[in-house]
Formats: structure tokens, C-alpha cells, sequence
């Protein structure tokens, strides 16, 4: 069995100061034996605008905030889920969301784009989200394997996506990462269903790791990283706060769920609608 992680954190709009407290909690992760730690969305930087994260977007493999990643998952001898990283895009005016995944030396292995962007109206709170207006879609799904089983990549909002699990599933996903900062309104309606849900639908673990508290733009986020196994039990949870939650993985489990609850061979795909 192989131990995760996800770290939470209420970042706010300097990246030094965020970067300062991921690093002590994936120490404190680590410490605790996890080998492979997931970072939120935008752990390193929530800023006051949208446009911000544009200022402080990075190259491709080379910059400050990706320097630290590969700095950290070399030094604790861990794998890294980076959360996500502003990631120049094909103009001024946008980013990737890249969520990079590290192995236990500091190398990038592989990246995730966000593919579903946030664009919303909350009228409970009368919030308005925007998120295309400044990042670029992705359009690929990524399973990549690793000591923990193979890997997938989701960020936030894919949440709410079943289909792109699907997919995940069909290229043989055992373990998928979420990085998130899920509002406090949605995430107290549907964060855990739809963790649980995606958990129990693909048979496979899910390490979901959130943003959690009150942030400096005046933005709430619902916080609850939580880590699912494969028949939808919260292995762990920290409903607020900065910290992490933490659990095993175990890919025999994995397969026992499968043999004995075969759902992923049942499943059937009509391929017309029939007329009545």
C-alpha cells in the first residue's frame, strides 16, 4: 500500500506567502509518510481580480512557482500533484490552469489542462464567475501511471462531468486527484455527492484537495479535502482550516472491487434513441 495526501490552504494574493505554508504542509504530509501529495487549485495565488493570476502566469516548465514544485517533491523524495499553475497561454489575455504532476526527483511527468471552466451566477449569493475570460480551456484527459496506481487528473469544476471520468476509466484510472476550490454554496450541496460519486461509479480511489476558509478577495470556499475509496467511504476528511487529510492506497482493493462488483464490464452504451 502507498500513502497520498491532499493539502488544504485559504490562499490569498501574495505568491511568496503561499508558497511559504504549501511547503510546511507538504512537510508535515510527508513526515507523515505520505508519497505523493495534491495541491489545491490555485494554491499560489487567489488574487483580488481574476486578471491576476495573468501576472504572474509562467513558462511552461521553468518559473518560480514551478521551481518550488520540483524543489519540494525533490527534497521530501515525493510525488506532487501541483495543484494548478498559471501557464501562458496563445495570448495576453488568458492562461492554462495546468494542473503538473512530479515524481520523487522534481521531473514533470505529465499535465492536465482544465477542461470545463467555471462560468456562473450564484443568486444565493448574487456571484458571478468568469472563469473563460481569462483561462484557456484544455481538451485532453490525462492518466499517466505511477507508484500509486494509474493516475488521473481533474480540476474543480470537471467535477460535475461524469463523462470525463468515464473516459478515465476506459484508459484504466485507479486513482484520480481533484484539485479544487469548490465555493462554500456548491460545495455544501454537492461537493461530497459528487466525490463520492465519481469514486463509486469508476471503482477508483479519489484525493480531493480544496481550497478551505475566507480569503482576502472576499471570496468563501468550502474547504472538506477528503480522500474516497472505490465503494464511496470518506477514508479521511478536514471539513475547514489548513492542514491535510491523509490515507493508504490500496490497488488490491481496487481489484477485489472490480472482480466482485463488475459494473465497469456491464456497462452498456446504447447507440440510438429509439422512436415512439
Amino acid at each position: 500500500m502507498k500513502r497520498v495526501a491532499a493539502i488544504q490552504m485559504a490562499s490569498g494574493p501574495n505568491v511568496g506567502s503561499n508558497l511559504t505554508e504549501a511547503g510546511r504542509l507538504i512537510g508535515r504530509a510527508a513526515d507523515a509518510g505520505a508519497g505523493m501529495v495534491v495541491l489545491p487549485e490555485n494554491f499560489a495565488i487567489m488574487g483580488l481580480h481574476e486578471t491576476d493570476k495573468i501576472k504572474v502566469r509562467e513558462k511552461n516548465g521553468s518559473g518560480h512557482i514551478q521551481d518550488f514544485l520540483a524543489e519540494q517533491a525533490n527534497r521530501h523524495g515525493i510525488w506532487i500533484v501541483g495543484g494548478t499553475v498559471p501557464i501562458e497561454a496563445g495570448d495576453d489575455a488568458h492562461v492554462w490552469a495546468a494542473c503538473q504532476l512530479y515524481d520523487d526527483s522534481g521531473k514533470i511527468v505529465t499535465r492536465y489542462d482544465k477542461v470545463h471552466l467555471f462560468d456562473v451566477h450564484l443568486s444565493e449569493a448574487n456571484e458571478t464567475y468568469n472563469e473563460s475570460a481569462t483561462v484557456e480551456p484544455g481538451s485532453s484527459i490525462v492518466v499517466s501511471d505511477t507508484p500509486f496506481g494509474k493516475l488521473g487528473l481533474a480540476i474543480c469544476y470537471d467535477l460535475r462531468f461524469p463523462e470525463l471520468f468515464r473516459s478515465m476509466s476506459d484508459a484504466g484510472v485507479e486513482i484520480i486527484a481533484i484539485p479544487s476550490a469548490f465555493t462554500a454554496i456548491t460545495g455544501k450541496a454537492h461537493w461530497e455527492t459528487l466525490l463520492r460519486a465519481r469514486a463509486i461509479e469508476n471503482l477508483s480511489y479519489v484525493v480531493a484537495s480544496a481550497q478551505g476558509g475566507f480569503h482576502v478577495n472576499g471570496r468563501e470556499t468550502y474547504g472538506h479535502s477528503m480522500i474516497v475509496d472505490p465503494w464511496g467511504a470518506i477514508l479521511d476528511e478536514l471539513p475547514r482550516g489548513s492542514g491535510f487529510v491523509i490515507a493508504d492506497i490500496d490497488l488490491q482493493k481496487v481489484k477485489d472491487t472490480r472482480r466482485s462488483f463488475p459494473v465497469l464490464e456491464h456497462r452498456k452504451m446504447p447507440c440510438s434513441i429509439p422512436h415512439v
